[in-house]
C-alpha cells in the first residue's frame, strides 16, 4: 500500500466521520477486566472496578491498591465481559477510514476516524490525537492481530480530544513497554500486559486471556457528558464554575454558594462561615472576632461597647444599661421602681438621661407627664 503522510492522515480522516463512540455498558465501571486471570506486580493503582471471569484468580491486591470494587468470577464480571465483547464487536463493524498497515503510529497527529491495520500495530514515540476543538470527536484503532509499544512512548490528546473517546480494538494481544503513558480503552480478543510504569487513562478489558500489571496507574477514563449535569470545570460536579467545580462555586475548593478562598457557604470573608464579613466569620459578624450581631470588638449580640454583653452601650455592657456600672433598669444606686414616680431610679424615657433614666423632653428627679 502506499504510506499516507501525516496531513493526509488528518485529512482522510476528518472527511470520512463515520465513526461513532459505542456503549460498553456492564463494562462501564471497569477500570481492569480479565477473562483467565489479573495479576500484579508493585505499587499498581486501579481507579475504577476491577474484575475476572469467567476465571477467578486476582493477585497482588496488595500492594496494589484498588479505588474501586473487586470482582472475582462473580456475576458482576461476568455481565461485564458480556458488555466488553458488545463493545468489540460494534467496533469491529466500523468500516475504516484509513489503512495504517506497515505504519508506526509514533510521530503522527490524527483527527477523528477509524484507522485499520490488517495484522499488528506498533507505537514508538509520540501519537497525537486532535479532535480539532469537537469534545465528541472519536478515534478508533482496529488491529488484525498485536499492539505494541515501545518503551517510553506516549498518546497526546489536544484540542478537546478526550480519553472516553479512544478505543482500541485488538486483534490479540496488546503490549504496553516500560513507561508507555498511554490514552483509550483497549479491548483485546486476548491478553493485554501493561509493564513497568505503563500509565493508562481508559480502560485494559481482556475478552479471553489475562491482565497483567506492574506497577501501573490505570484511571477509568469518563467523558466529560458522563459527569453530573451543569458542570462547566474540571471535573464536572454540576454548577461548577472553578478548579474543582462543587456546586454554584466560583473559588478555589468550591464549596457551594462560595466566593473566597476556602468556600464555607454564602461566604465573602477569609474563612467563610455563613453570612459573614469580618475576618472570622461567625453569623453576622461585622466585628473582629464576628459574633452574631456584633458591632464591636468582640462581638457580643446586639452590642455596640467593648466588651459585648447584650444591649450594651457602655464600657461594660451590662443589658440595658446606659452608665458606666451596667446595673439592669437603674441609672445610679436608686431603686428602680416600675410605673412610679422616681428620683434617682434610673428608668429609661425618650429624652435626655438624669442620673439613669430618660424623660421625653427635660431632667427631673421624678417622672414628669406631658400636659396639654
Amino acid at each position: 500500500m502506499v504510506a499516507l503522510s501525516s496531513a493526509a492522515l488528518l485529512a482522510v480522516a476528518g472527511s470520512a466521520q463515520a465513526q461513532t463512540a459505542v456503549s460498553l455498558g456492564t463494562a462501564e465501571s471497569f477500570a481492569v477486566l480479565g477473562a483467565e486471570e489479573v495479576t500484579n506486580t508493585g505499587p499498581t493503582v486501579v481507579n475504577g472496578d476491577l474484575g475476572v471471569s469467567p476465571g477467578s484468580a486476582i493477585t497482588g491486591f496488595p500492594p496494589g491498591i484498588v479505588n474501586g470494587t473487586i470482582h472475582a468470577g462473580d456475576a458482576v464480571a461476568a455481565m461485564a465481559q458480556g458488555g466488553a465483547r458488545a463493545a468489540f464487536i460494534a467496533l469491529a463493524a466500523q468500516p475504516c477510514d484509513a489503512d495504517l498497515t506497515g505504519q508506526d503510529l509514533g510521530g503522527l497527529t490524527l483527527t477523528s476516524g477509524v484507522y485499520c491495520f490488517s495484522s499488528s500495530a506498533q507505537l514508538t514515540g509520540t501519537l497525537t490525537l486532535d479532535a480539532e476543538g469537537d469534545p465528541d470527536a472519536v478515534f478508533i484503532f482496529k488491529t488484525g492481530s498485536t499492539l505494541t509499544t515501545a518503551s517510553g512512548s506516549d498518546v497526546v490528546l489536544i484540542n478537546g480530544a478526550q480519553a472516553c473517546n479512544v478505543f482500541w480494538q485488538i486483534g490479540s494481544s496488546a503490549t504496553l513497554g516500560t513507561d508507555t503513558t498511554f490514552v483509550g480503552n483497549v479491548i483485546a480478543e486476548a491478553s493485554i500486559t501493561a509493564t513497568t510504569g505503563t500509565t493508562v487513562s481508559g480502560r485494559l478489558l481482556a475478552l479471553t486471556g489475562a491482565v497483567t500489571l506492574d506497577s501501573n496507574v490505570i484511571t477509568r477514563a469518563t467523558c466529560d457528558d458522563d459527569v453530573i449535569p451543569g458542570d462547566g470545570d474540571d471535573d464536572g460536579t454540576p454548577g461548577g464554575g472553578d478548579d474543582d467545580g462543587t456546586p454554584g462555586d466560583g473559588d478555589d475548593d468550591g464549596t457551594p454558594g462560595d466566593g473566597d478562598d476556602d468556600g464555607t457557604p454564602g461566604d465573602g470573608d477569609d474563612d467563610g462561615t455563613p453570612g459573614d464579613g469580618d475576618d472570622d466569620g461567625t453569623p453576622g459578624g461585622g466585628d473582629d472576632d464576628g459574633t452574631p450581631g456584633g458591632g464591636d470588638d468582640d462581638g457580643t449580640p446586639g452590642d455596640g461597647d467593648d466588651d459585648g454583653t447584650p444591649g450594651g452601650g457602655d464600657d461594660d455592657g451590662a443589658p440595658g444599661d446606659g452608665d458606666g456600672k451596667g446595673h439592669e433598669g437603674k441609672g445610679q444606686e436608686g431603686k428602680g421602681h416600675d410605673g412610679k414616680d422616681q428620683d434617682d431610679k434610673g428608668h429609661q424615657d425618650k429624652g435626655h438621661q438624669d442620673e439613669g433614666h430618660q424623660d421625653e423632653g427635660h431632667q427631673d428627679n421624678q417622672q414628669h407627664h406631658k400636659t396639654s
